[in-house]
């Protein structure tokens, strides 16, 4: 994640869907006044890169559902999210990597129909997680 501001966003959906855990990779930085309660309800893991951590989170049972828009994905409409799953995010611009995309179990593309042909990250990191939300309340 390049922004502190887009992690602090997904940070404070997390905090509002009751999930504990986020993992970031890089030098990433919360801010208080944009995460809110989040930033007290949801534990920052940092990792110098995501490869091995999607590794471990596969060693500990959890589907890896990439958020991309790549070939072959299925739509957040249609996808039924298994209890235990952890959603990967890319960059912001870049997205994620091949390396990265051969680890998930399965990529979810959320529909665009308008322009630009992609949602901001912190915004389809709102979405998957409220469609995981609602699948498991």
């Amino acid at each position: 994640m390049r922004s502190n501001v887009n992690l602090s966003n997904i940070v404070r959906t997390a905090g509002c869907c009751g999930i504990r855990r986020v993992i970031a990779c890089g030098s990433p930085k919360i801010d208080k006044s944009i995460a809110r309660d989040g930033a007290d309800q949801v534990q920052i893991e940092v990792h110098r890169t995501l490869p091995p951590v999607l590794r471990q989170l596969k060693e500990h049972g959890y589907t890896l559902v990439g958020l991309e828009q790549a070939t072959n994905s299925v739509s957040l409409h249609d996808y039924c999210f298994p209890r235990r799953t952890a959603i990967v995010l890319g960059n912001e611009r870049l997205g994620l990597t091949d390396k990265e995309l051969r680890l998930v179990d399965v990529v979810v593309e959320i529909p665009v129909w308008g322009l630009p042909h992609a949602y901001n990250v912190a915004t389809s990191a709102a979405m998957a997680m409220y469609e995981y939300c609602k699948q498991h309340p």
